[in-house]
């Protein structure tokens, strides 16, 4: 009886079919992915020895045309701070227009996630095509094209940080009758800004690895450089290019990851 007693009970035998249909559901769609990307494990395995090939041609790097690629290396600093910083100057509204828990009206939030969505569709390499058709070929097609995607990215991540924060100094502000400003001020931003600022940080990261890639399209800074030393077959230079982004990356990420671990 003791024995019985200390038993597991039973999963219901509902729980166990939807288990079943989920997990049936799930392999569906990884066949069908599998069948769709013709994926075949022959051809992966006999095409590795390629990629020896590959870097046999990339190394050495060319630390030589690091003097050559400093300056479009800067030039795509300036690209990702620019957008990154206007992106989160036009993604503050949006933030608190989308957010159930700052306006109460679905039509209200409703239309800023749509206008989101929209803007997360496009992908940064089309922005920078568009941008590069109005503007021309040069580092404004790229800020522009980053402002737009640092925004939609900055945008979606803080309105879902406002959405979980506490939701008693909000009940609290609006049981004393605070208007909609002083909701926001003294509610809303001291609990939601620490995110927003680390959201900013690491949208920054990746506006930087972007925008060393739109130069492919023309939109200025180290990818213009890239594009040439592709076409070029110079993969020294390529791997230089790679190695100085990869740096760069590492020193932001470094830099970054400290003043976040400081805020939150």
């Amino acid at each position: 009886m003791a024995q019985q007693a200390i038993q597991k009970p039973k999963a219901p035998v509902s729980s166990k079919i939807r288990f079943t249909v989920i997990f049936l559901i799930l392999l569906a769609l990884y066949v069908i992915a599998y069948r769709g990307t013709d994926f075949a494990l022959g051809d992966l395995i006999s095409g590795l020895p390629r990629i020896g090939t590959m870097l046999s041609q990339l190394w050495p790097p060319d630390f030589n045309y690091f003097v050559d690629i400093l300056t479009p290396m800067l030039q795509t600093l300036q690209i990702a701070i620019l957008g990154t910083t206007f992106g989160a100057l036009f993604a503050i509204p949006f933030i608190l227009l989308a957010s159930r828990n700052v306006f109460q009206s679905r039509w209200v939030t409703g239309i800023a996630r749509m206008v989101l969505n929209f803007v997360r569709t496009i992908p940064d390499m089309l922005l920078a095509g568009l941008f590069v058709a109005v503007v021309g070929i040069g580092p404004l097609a790229g800020m522009l094209a980053m402002v737009v995607f640092s925004f939609g990215i900055i945008t979606k991540l803080a309105y879902e940080s406002v959405e979980a924060i506490d939701p008693g100094p909000l009940e609290a502000m609006t049981a004393v009758g605070a208007n909609k400003w002083q909701f926001i001020s003294f509610a809303v931003v001291p609990q939601a800004l620490p995110s927003f600022v680390a959201y900013i940080l690491y949208t920054f990261e990746i506006c930087v690895r972007a925008s060393a890639i739109l130069g492919l399209v023309g939109a200025g800074g180290i990818g213009m450089h890239l594009q040439i030393a592709l076409d070029t077959f110079q993969y020294q230079h390529v791997a230089s290019i790679i190695l100085f982004t990869l740096v760069v990356v590492i020193l932001i990420d470094t830099l970054s990851t400290y003043v976040r671990e400081k805020l939150l």
